[in-house]
């Protein structure tokens, strides 16, 4: 069976999502992402024709409550317990680096 996914790929993906994984990392995971990607393509090939659609596979209905806001005045005790707060607001550190070429 030919590899559906390379070590270079993975090392991309991983790049892109922001994680570093050493040689040993990637020469374990990218058979294992391999593995995975082999399973999905095995479940594309089951025929589903005729079979319907499944959106719950549990009879229970979800209780709802109306969508309000409430002020529980816990503001000054959450920001109190975070690293980094300014104005009101947690402050986090960027996820994004859009300075990068794609």
């Amino acid at each position: 069976m030919a590899n559906r996914i390379n070590r270079e790929q993975v090392q991309h993906v991983a790049g892109l999502a922001k994680l570093e994984f050493t040689d040993a990392e990637l020469d374990a995971f990218t058979p294992q992402l391999d593995d995975i990607i082999g399973m999905f393509e095995t479940l594309s090939e089951v025929d589903t024709d005729g079979v319907d659609v499944t959106s719950n596979v549990s009879d229970q209905l979800n209780v709802m409550r109306e969508d309000v806001a409430d002020n529980w005045g816990q503001s000054a005790a959450l920001l109190k317990n975070a690293p980094d707060a300014a104005r009101g607001f947690i402050k986090v550190p960027a996820i994004i680096d859009e300075s990068e070429d794609n």
